[in-house]
């Protein structure tokens, strides 16, 4: 069964950073793609970010191209967002999901078809 835990969310002012942590497991971690997608309150969900460790392909929508970093620690199963320069339109709940079966551009198709979300983080950031 496919399990992740994401955390690290919280309240930041605009400019701040955030580190989130996507803990997964039920599935080998090294040969798919997992993704950060978001969802604020209506709006679409949009896919952010992902990140395959076997090819080393990475993704990164263009909201946030520049100011998020995406990293992967395959000792512990766990990938990471890092968010620097984070601005209110950020606001969302971050979802990781996987096992997704490449990371690319296609993330927000994918991300339709395949995977297991996890519970969701909430990330707030005032002006």
């Amino acid at each position: 069964e496919v399990q992740l835990v994401e955390s690290g969310g919280g309240l930041v002012q605009a400019g701040g950073s955030l580190r989130l942590s996507c803990a997964a497991s039920g599935f080998p971690f090294d040969d798919y793609a997992i993704g950060w997608f978001r969802q604020a309150p209506g709006k679409e969900r949009e896919g952010v970010s992902c990140n395959r460790h076997s090819d080393g392909s990475t993704y990164y929508a263009d909201s946030v191209k520049g100011r998020f970093t995406i990293s992967s620690d395959n000792a512990k199963n766990t990938v990471y967002l890092q968010m620097n320069s984070l601005k209110p339109e950020d606001t969302a709940v971050y979802y990781c999901v996987a096992p997704l079966p490449r990371c690319s551009g296609a993330l927000d198709a994918y991300g339709k078809i395949f995977g297991s979300w996890g519970q969701g983080t909430q990330v707030t950031v005032s002006s």
